[in-house]
């Protein structure tokens, strides 16, 4: 009698197995640790530099590849303590304070779905502020870089996303400027 019972149980756990191996697989979902960059375009809608008029990139944008993950959130960019720190589109100002012991300001720019971050500042701006393009949002702080000298680090997210910051600028504010033409010393004139 017991033979019986385990054949039956037998026999229904080998058409599950194979029901559970001819079955249709389930539509694969990302995992949950990859970042969450559906849409990489930015416009370029930055007027200026955060810092200075063509600052020293210390460190560029290298994204992780997942969202725990190594890489760059950011780029860092060369500034000397006490640098005025500015909006490069603008904004509302979404967070103005200290997280880490670091001074940070984030604006939020007009007309889309793009967040900036600057840091390490100390904010001269409070949340809920109306900033324009070029306009002072904090300095440079002396201390609290992750940088061998001080810098600021400019950061970029669409939501959780973190984008490279670099592209809200135009082109021409990229460039290091025209090409400018030298006199030609000892050629005769016709």
């Amino acid at each position: 009698m017991r033979a019986k019972r385990y054949g039956r149980c037998g026999t229904w756990l080998v058409l599950w197995f194979l029901l559970l191996l001819t079955a249709p697989a389930p539509p694969s979902r990302p995992p949950s640790l990859t970042p969450a960059a559906t849409d990489t375009s930015v416009p370029a809608i930055g007027r200026t530099w955060p810092v200075g008029t063509r600052p020293t990139v210390l460190r560029g944008w290298e994204p992780p590849a997942t969202v725990y993950g190594r890489g760059h959130r950011g780029v860092d960019l060369a500034a000397p303590p006490g640098s005025p720190v500015r909006a490069v589109a603008p904004g509302r100002v979404s967070f103005a304070g200290r997280v880490a012991g670091r001074g940070v300001v984030s604006v939020e720019l007009t007309g889309t779905d793009l967040r900036t971050t600057y840091e390490p500042v100390t904010a001269s701006v409070e949340k809920g502020a109306e900033v324009a393009a070029g306009e002072v949002v904090g300095t440079v702080e002396p201390t609290g870089s992750h940088c061998a000298s001080t810098c600021v680090h400019w950061g970029l997210r669409r939501g959780e996303a973190y984008l490279d910051p670099l592209s809200l600028l135009p082109p021409w504010l990229l460039r290091r400027g025209p090409s400018r033409l030298l006199p030609v010393l000892g050629v005769p004139l016709p």
